[in-house]
């Protein structure tokens, strides 16, 4: 399983690459393996703040819908344009080419309480 050290995570299976002001968020390779096939990404909160556990979008996988909770509270200032047209993206590139959103952190006090590795492998039983 794939889960760099360079990233936070969350309980609920988030990733987040923090960029200066700004951080990038997805789901772990172990929460696109626990979908399966994942067919669709609907995030329809672009331009707009949500809050810390508040859900920005659902991953719909052949056999399940499953909400995706923000890591962070902020803007979503961009949507991963190429998850429209390729939502398996997730499935082949967590990390990479299947990140979800770009979000600005509102409140960098809220990164202390994200997840390291070594966190959220006792999380998953890794």
């Amino acid at each position: 399983m794939n889960l760099p050290e360079t990233l936070k995570y969350t309980k609920d299976h988030e990733w987040v690459k923090v960029d200066g002001d700004s951080a990038y968020v997805g789901i772990t390779d172990f929460a696109q393996k626990e979908l399966g096939d994942i067919v669709y990404v609907e995030i329809e909160t672009e331009g707009e703040e949500v809050g810390l556990g508040d859900v920005f979008g659902t991953v719909e996988a052949v056999k399940t819908v499953s909400d995706l909770f923000m890591p962070l509270t902020g803007e979503v200032l961009e949507i991963n344009p190429d998850l429209e047209s390729e939502p398996e993206l997730v499935n082949d590139d967590p990390y990479g080419k299947g990140w979800m959103i770009k979000i600005s952190i509102k409140n960098k006090a809220e990164l202390d309480d994200l997840l390291s590795l070594e966190a959220y492998k006792e999380v998953i039983g890794a």
